[in-house]
């Protein structure tokens, strides 16, 4: 099948010069149903080619990937110089892997297929990026077990998109948990308290790249998205083994107990659908999960209890429609210390921007512990300059320089970046992939447990 005049049209926009002979690495994007496909690209790579290869069935879906690449490609500040090579045969799953027109294998879309793709991609023998999730059914996390030790016998990198690590207050939340003589160690807790807390709460109805999204359908059944924890959760879930176990290589059939999780909807109405996807009704496979008020119900929110090495955890994925006016996505986690709890806020107090917070527990003199939380942040600032501390109430803020809050968008290219390093390097620290099981055990557990419940 030749691409649709549309797509030859965009692809012609994008027409610039070979890439040059410094480039080592060559895009491929697979089925690019999800808006992170094109943040992948938001930014150019030295290392890059611009030529990037795409490979999708023709529809909607691919269309508006190009026409955001188009957006990069125009803007007037720093734009980008991608050139997109679309084929839309409906064999572009195994055209892709017959032509191998690149080593780097970007998947970021519809997940009722993304493990099959990854495993599809790893046995033809090239390096993948995903997004979250990689899997997000129980079944799905076997097949990506296998996936990885394909991945090894061929020789490719397999990973994630995790971009909430790139989240300062997130990364400082990190660092300061590492700092005994501030934060002490960190208390297990308990089911009903405990040591880790964290939770976020997404919005249907958002910007990106300055303009409205407009979500596809399938974004609406579970079936194809994923639920709350296999989808959201996943972050929430990554940051836990990342802040808590930092470099640490964990083992997801020893270290991971599921406690329990639970699972509920959002309702979303039939023109506040109609308003995020420029559709006029819900399409048949839709129909099951619609009320009898004509309410659509999203099974997208979700929680999990669980312990990681002796650590009670609780992480809670939660969507909503529309933030209320001023608000945004936001991210709110509690790490209980010894010594000192870390929270980071987003609430209407912070003016939803995250705010750190450090809060007295140690019993020692209010003195000594100020003394302690200057130590800690003067550390901080050897890597990241112009970090202060200020008293707010009972606690101390982390009062953080604007240019560190580069945004979410940003975070794709800091991603990537990391990845290409890996790549250069030809391996993947054995800590991430074992991260990257355990993780994906943990959110498919929970949901085995959330759906067995109902």
């Amino acid at each position: 099948m030749k691409p649709t005049a549309a797509l030859l049209s965009a692809a012609a926009m994008f027409a610039i010069s070979a890439p040059g002979a410094e480039s080592t690495i060559q895009l491929i994007t697979l089925d690019p149903g999800h808006f992170h496909a094109a943040l992948v690209q938001k930014s150019m790579y030295p290392q890059v080619s611009p030529v990037v290869h795409v490979y999708a069935p023709a529809g909607p879906d691919l269309e508006a990937h190009l026409q955001r690449i188009q957006a990069f490609n125009t803007r007037t500040d720093n734009p980008t110089r991608w050139e997109e090579k679309v084929y839309t045969g409906p064999d572009f799953l195994e055209r892709m892997c017959q032509e191998k027109a690149g080593n780097v294998v970007v998947i970021a879309g519809n997940n009722f297929r993304k493990t099959e793709y990854i495993e599809k991609a790893v046995a033809a023998g090239l390096n993948v990026l995903a997004d979250k999730p990689m899997a997000i059914t129980p079944a799905g996390f076997k097949q990506l077990c296998r996936t990885f030790e394909l991945a090894k016998h061929n020789h490719v990198l397999l990973y994630d998109i995790m971009t909430e690590r790139h989240e300062i207050t997130i990364t400082l939340q990190r660092e300061l948990a590492q700092m005994p003589e501030l934060f002490g160690a960190f208390v297990p807790g308990t089911p009903e308290h405990p040591g880790v807390v964290i939770e976020s709460i997404h919005h249907y109805l958002k910007q990106v790249a300055g303009k409205p999204l407009i979500r596809p359908a399938w974004a609406f059944d579970v079936t194809q998205q994923g639920e709350g924890i296999p989808d959201v959760g996943t972050h929430l879930v990554d940051l836990v083994q990342w802040q808590c176990f930092p470099d640490q290589i964990l083992d997801w059939h020893k270290d991971i107990k599921v406690g329990s999780a639970r699972r509920w909807a959002t309702r979303v109405t039939l023109a506040q659908f109609q308003q995020v996807t420029g559709l006029e009704k819900y399409p048949a496979y839709l129909q099951p999960a619609v009320g009898p008020d004509g309410v659509l119900q999203v099974q997208q929110n979700g929680d999990v209890a669980y312990t990681l090495r002796g650590l009670h955890v609780k992480v809670t994925a939660l969507w909503n429609y529309d933030p209320v006016p001023g608000g945004r996505d936001t991210h709110n986690a509690l790490f209980r210390g010894t010594r000192a709890n870390l929270v980071i806020r987003q609430g209407a107090e912070q003016n939803y921007l995250p705010t750190l917070d450090i809060e007295d527990v140690s019993g020692l003199p209010a003195a000594e512990f100020e003394k302690n939380v200057r130590a800690a942040v003067a550390k901080l600032t050897v890597t990241w300059p112009g970090l202060e501390v200020k008293p707010t109430g009972a606690a101390w803020e982390i009062v953080v320089p604007a240019k560190y809050d580069v945004g979410h968008e940003a975070h794709f290219a800091q991603v990537t970046e990391n990845y290409l390093r890996y790549v250069a390097a030809g391996k993947i620290p054995e800590w991430e992939t074992a991260g990257m099981l355990a993780k994906y055990f943990t959110t498919t557990e929970a949901y085995r447990l959330a759906m067995r419940k109902d």
